[in-house]
């Protein structure tokens, strides 16, 4: 149909002549959606602040034949304002909206959209730190992508066990017989904390120390940087 709405989660946006914008949304039912907003850098715009990074909205759009327009928009949840009053929470959510909008495409994933919108919704409550939130999306969204990580049996083989090589081109830990000769090791207690951000185990995370903490972050950064095939530009800037 010419005509259809949606509920969106706004990635981007870029400016187009005077006063128009195309706005990069992930949406619940169609993907990954690229539209132009007509006339919302005018001050009188009736719909310009619900199109902002960060925002959730209810749109209509009208299909074109290269762009869509959005016609219509009303808020369903502005966590906007709150998530760029702090500079963590903002460079946390700049990464994940970057890594939304290079793993998804037009055939959408309702997973990944529900993914982002609760990681958005408690970077705006803080509900957790912004790093640890961070990083719990970035393994779940690849693990929906296709690239689960393992950091209990063997990434390669299967061995059971606790294992202590991460070997990120392999997809996470592995056994010593399938460890290359200076694979880094990891500590237990960050494997443990690792397992909980893919899990979604809260009350431990709460309890690790900084350095565990900046370990898993840096394996974190690494196994993304990997699989995504090319560098997120925003996780360069993300407060730690």
């Amino acid at each position: 149909m010419p005509v259809y709405r949606d509920d969106v989660v706004v990635l981007r946006t870029q400016k187009l002549g005077e006063a128009d914008r195309i706005v990069t949304m992930l949406t619940r039912q169609h993907g990954k959606v690229r539209a132009v907003a007509k006339g919302v850098r005018r001050t009188a715009s009736k719909f310009g602040a619900r199109l902002e990074p960060f925002m959730v909205a209810d749109v209509q759009l009208w299909e074109g034949r290269s762009l869509d327009v959005i016609t219509q928009a009303e808020s369903i949840a502005s966590y906007g304002a709150l998530i760029t009053a702090d500079y963590p929470s903002y460079t946390a959510a700049s990464a994940m909206v970057e890594t939304a909008d290079k793993l998804t495409e037009a055939e959408g994933s309702l997973q990944q959209y529900l993914l982002l919108v609760g990681a958005l919704r408690s970077l705006s409550r803080r509900e957790h730190g912004a790093g640890l939130t961070l990083d719990s999306y970035l393994l779940r969204a690849l693990s929906m992508a296709g690239w689960a990580p393992s950091f209990q049996d063997c990434a390669r083989c299967g061995a059971r066990g606790a294992h202590s090589a991460m070997v990120v081109q392999a997809g996470g830990i592995v056994c010593d017989d399938c460890a290359a000769p200076g694979s880094p090791r990891l500590d237990p207690a960050t494997i443990t904390l690792l397992g909980s951000l893919l899990t979604g185990d809260w009350e431990h995370t709460k309890s690790t120390p900084p350095q565990t903490r900046a370990q898993a972050t840096g394996v974190v950064a690494a196994y993304t940087q990997w699989h995504l095939g090319r560098g997120l530009r925003s996780l360069e800037h993300v407060s730690r």
